[in-house]
């Protein structure tokens, strides 16, 4: 079981991205949770090498961020989260699943968190945790105690639907992809799945799709127009396949709020051979409940 001072639901639905923090260190005891637990995370479900760190946040980074072009708008971060994974087919599935896990636990410990992804791999954040030449960090997440929102910010989260989730029949499928599983129908599994429902994404695109075959729950990526499916062609602007990283963040609400409701089971890649919709669709894994 994972250290979590709540029940996940009430972690998961609680956690919301901040993008502004008080103007104060994370408490001496607090960061030595965290850097513990961080060290603690070195495989994800598909075993691939994974190390994490706390470090301080600073002018520094900040100056990264805004390089980077999207994250200017993060103020006063008292730390940043990095991970780095090493290779592996499903090494970015690993990845977001053990960032997540350890978002949550932030979580638990009452800090402020914001997924940032993007082209990391080469930047100061990568030198910070020494990532080799054969790791990616596909992603780094700002912490820190969370300021007052202002309106200004409550209205922009509001106006960019931040906080909306898509429907369940439209995420939540029985037997194939074309048929919608009815909320009543999934047992006792229906609240690891209102917790996947509820999942950050890039984009709060939410990419994923799941199909119900007996005690088999099969994941699909349903790919967004404008992500990418590669990395860039050029070294210095290496950016992750951030739905893959989604598909992490996903199975981890998924399997810690079973694991936390006593259902137990486990991961595997065997495509099921279903049927898909369009070429948007991909296969990821499966979690097969025993």
């Amino acid at each position: 079981m994972m250290p979590f001072s709540a029940p996940l639901p009430d972690l998961i639905k609680s956690r919301r991205s901040c993008r502004t923090y008080e103007k104060k260190p994370i408490a001496v005891e607090t960061a030595a949770q965290l850097r513990g637990f961080a060290g603690s995370l070195q495989q994800g479900p598909f075993h691939s090498a994974l190390r994490f760190e706390l470090v301080a946040g600073g002018e520094k980074e900040a100056r990264t961020l805004k390089g980077l072009g999207t994250y200017g708008f993060i103020k006063n971060p008292a730390g940043f989260l990095i991970g780095a994974v090493g290779p592996g087919a499903k090494n970015l599935e690993d990845f977001g699943f053990s960032m997540e896990a350890l978002i949550l636990y932030a979580t638990s410990l009452g800090l402020g968190s914001c997924w940032l992804g993007g082209s990391f791999s080469k930047s100061r954040f990568a030198a910070k945790v020494r990532a080799t030449a054969a790791e990616m960090v596909p992603a780094v997440a700002a912490v820190g105690y969370p300021a007052d929102e202002t309106r200004l910010r409550a209205l922009l989260r509001t106006r960019i639907k931040a906080d909306a989730r898509k429907p369940w029949h439209s995420l939540f499928f029985h037997g194939d992809l074309a048929t919608p599983l009815a909320e009543e129908s999934a047992g006792a599994y229906a609240v690891p799945l209102q917790m996947l429902r509820l999942a950050p994404s890039a984009s709060n695109k939410q990419p994923w799709r799941v199909v119900q075959q007996g005690a088999c729950f099969h994941f699909y990526l349903q790919r967004s127009p404008g992500y990418h499916r590669n990395l860039s062609p050029l070294p210095s602007f290496i950016i992750a396949d951030l739905q893959r990283v989604d598909m992490g963040i996903a199975m981890c609400h998924f399997q810690l709020t079973a694991e936390e409701m006593g259902l137990k089971g486990e991961w595997s890649v065997a495509d099921p051979d279903i049927a898909k919709p369009n070429e948007t669709v991909e296969y990821i894994a499966s979690w097969t409940g025993k």
